[in-house]
């Protein structure tokens, strides 16, 4: 299987599909690569080179006890990029792996990156705090941690309802999806799990935003109930300096069902264009 080592020794698994423009997908927390399966085949039949990699201590990646942070997921993301010597990049990525595109695209990929897709991503900054009073508190934040150490899988399968909106009325997602963020979830380390918290919620990511001068495409479902939109993709689009913005009505958070089919056209509108 495809591997790059990084420079603290890590190993970071990827999946490279297609050839073309390379598009790369970044997946949201605690996925790995595989949440990004439909739209990678999506790219690569159209004439774009997908690549997925698992985030460190996440999917195939080497479980780390250091490193489970933001720059140096942007780190690891920018080795990965100069190991397959990666131009005229377009970026895609959810929830978590929205503030990691943001990040290296700002940080590593000027002259690189051409493009910028980011879908129910925590930028700007998802924690409350008296530069951002309207976040979300930090006990929410402190309740995952505590969901993960008493009992991560089921606190993962109970997560997987709001994620997904499955406890929605007239929700057409099935326990399958619900299954499959369950299993890719206990695939993960369990410090990275419990770490990568700290990293979604607290990492201010304004800086790299008003950095990006390449089109970004900010997408969210305006019933996300992991992402508050009111406190990410509405934020975000006043701090880009060549953005749009498409919510979805009713979309959660999960990339799934009619959301993800609606979601999929619009994607590969923009990489077209």
């Amino acid at each position: 299987m495809p591997y790059i080592t990084t420079a603290d020794g890590t190993e970071i698994f990827y999946k490279d599909w297609g050839t073309g423009q390379p598009i790369i997908f970044s997946h949201g927390w605690p996925l790995s690569g595989d949440a990004w399966d439909v739209e990678m085949k999506l790219a690569a039949d159209n004439g774009f080179r997908a690549i997925a990699h698992d985030r460190r201590g996440h999917g195939r990646s080497t479980p780390t006890w250091h490193g489970n942070d933001m720059d140096t997921y942007a780190a690891d993301l920018d080795e990965l990029v100069r190991a397959l010597d990666l131009e005229d990049i377009i970026l895609v990525g959810h929830s978590t792996g929205g503030g990691e595109v943001v990040r290296f695209a700002a940080r590593h990929g000027v002259g690189r990156v051409v493009k910028v897709a980011t879908v129910g991503a925590v930028p700007p900054v998802m924690v409350k705090s008296d530069s951002n009073p309207d976040g979300t508190p930090i006990e929410v934040f402190d309740g995952i941690r505590a969901g993960v150490l008493a009992d991560r899988s089921q606190f993962f399968q109970d997560l997987s309802a709001p994620f997904f909106g499955t406890n929605r009325p007239g929700s057409t997602i099935s326990q399958g999806q619900r299954d499959q963020f369950w299993r890719l979830g206990m695939q993960a380390g369990f410090t990275s799990v419990y770490d990568c918290v700290k990293a979604f919620s607290e990492t201010d990511f304004t800086e790299d935003l008003k950095a990006l001068d390449v089109p970004i495409f900010i997408a969210q479902g305006d019933d996300d109930q992991i992402v508050p939109i009111a406190d990410a993709a509405l934020k975000s689009i006043d701090l880009v300096k060549n953005g749009t913005l498409k919510v979805y009505p009713g979309a959660p958070h999960g990339i799934a069902g009619p959301y993800q089919q609606e979601l999929d056209l619009d994607l590969l509108e923009f990489w077209k264009s």
